[in-house]
């Protein structure tokens, strides 16, 4: 018999003996786990030190730069319209957004606006993009979980919808369509027609979501209470998007501070959820697929006629200034910092990205939760590692 089993049954019966209640303490050893750099958790490379104390965390510091390609500092030596090729590799499954606060900076510094056409478009494709993004994130869900098939639904439904942004673009992945005062071409004939039916098949997909995922009780026990973030810590943190709505804040710059897109010619709704864990997050973002679906819906019921450029010069040379605009990105909040000298290059682009918040909170988020936990909690704050490490 081991002295741990002798110091446990001694400790039983002086209890059983005083009728009192003994506390035993042991010293324990903790161990440090490397989670990445390369871990499919981590979406890209990521690294995670955690420090354990058996299955339980005392610590967590993320590790990042193992991506950064310097594209800041690359985009003050291109022009505006060579930067959109850059800012399109940032989040790499919702490119065409990331374009837009960028172009939306530039043409108010210009103080220039797009046609109605355009920003119907513009929001489109923009939703198009957060649809390609977030069901990606809903199977992978599933997948850190243990559950394979939610994924391979996820990437089947996934290239109707990248069918539909190639078709208006010509890429997939990079699209490059946006322009200041516009955007590069007009959508082909009958492709409204075919988004429609596109939509169709992404409500069906969030349906398959409930029946093989919301409601799963094993799913439910792995993310029901985990990884809660209170409202006041998570806006502390600047958390966005999903990830705060998550927590119960009622806050979508969709609504709240949109410029230069169509959401607000739209009726759509705002989703949270009380809780904070990583079913609330992941429950939010299911939600908004859905509605994303319908704000798409809508603007193709009323495209408005006329062109989908403004006239604007040839050669873009921004005047001198600054703006900065930030949209309600897949992720969450993504804003663009742009200075002008008046040159044909940007002075300065800062680029706010929404996944350098969600990766700063891990240290707080991750104390005190079982090492089975940590990838699901990763999971459920969705961070693409280009929008990190830019």
């Amino acid at each position: 018999m081991t002295d741990v089993s002798n110091r446990n049954q001694l400790a039983y019966i002086a209890a059983q003996a005083s009728d009192a209640r003994v506390n035993v303490e042991f010293e324990t050893e903790g161990m440090t786990l490397n989670l990445g750099p390369q871990h499919p958790a981590t979406h890209g490379t990521l690294r995670v030190i955690v420090k354990l104390d058996g299955e339980r965390v005392l610590r967590a510091d993320p590790m990042m730069g193992y991506m950064h390609r310097g594209y800041e500092k690359l985009a003050e030596v291109r022009t505006y319209p060579q930067v959109t090729t850059l800012v399109n590799r940032i989040d790499w499954l919702g490119s065409f957004a990331n374009e837009v606060p960028f172009i939306l900076a530039a043409e108010r510094l210009m103080e220039v606006e797009a046609p109605p056409r355009a920003q119907w478009i513009r929001t489109i494709l923009f939703e198009l993009s957060r649809i390609a993004n977030v069901i990606l994130f809903l199977g992978d869900m599933g997948v850190q979980l243990g559950a394979v098939t939610p994924v391979f639904f996820a990437f089947r439904d996934r290239e109707f919808v990248l069918n539909q942004i190639e078709a208006v673009t010509g890429g997939r992945f990079h699209p490059n369509f946006d322009r200041i005062g516009g955007l590069k071409d007009d959508i082909p004939k009958g492709w409204t027609e075919e988004t429609t039916g596109v939509l169709g098949r992404i409500r069906t997909f969030c349906d398959e979501m409930e029946d093989l995922v919301t409601g799963n009780e094993i799913f439910q026990a792995r993310t029901r209470g985990i990884g809660v973030i209170p409202a006041e810590v998570g806006l502390a943190y600047g958390l966005s998007g999903a990830n705060i709505r998550g927590s119960g804040v009622d806050w979508d710059l969709r609504r709240d501070g949109g410029v230069g897109l169509a959401h607000d010619q739209v009726d759509w709704k705002v989703w949270t959820h009380p809780d904070g864990d990583s079913f609330s997050r992941y429950w939010v973002r299911l939600q908004e697929v859905r509605e994303a679906c319908g704000i798409i819906e809508q603007l193709l019921g009323g495209i408005p006629s006329g062109p989908v450029m403004a006239k604007v010069p040839r050669i873009i040379k921004v005047p001198a200034g600054e703006a900065y605009v930030e949209t309600e990105n897949p992720l969450g909040v993504m804003g663009y910092y742009v200075v002008s000298k008046g040159d044909l290059v940007p002075f300065r682009v800062k680029i706010r990205s929404a996944s350098f918040s969600n990766i700063s909170i891990t240290p707080w988020v991750l104390e005190g939760a079982y090492v089975p936990d940590v990838v699901s909690i990763l999971a459920s704050l969705y961070f693409i590692l280009g929008d990190i490490d830019r």
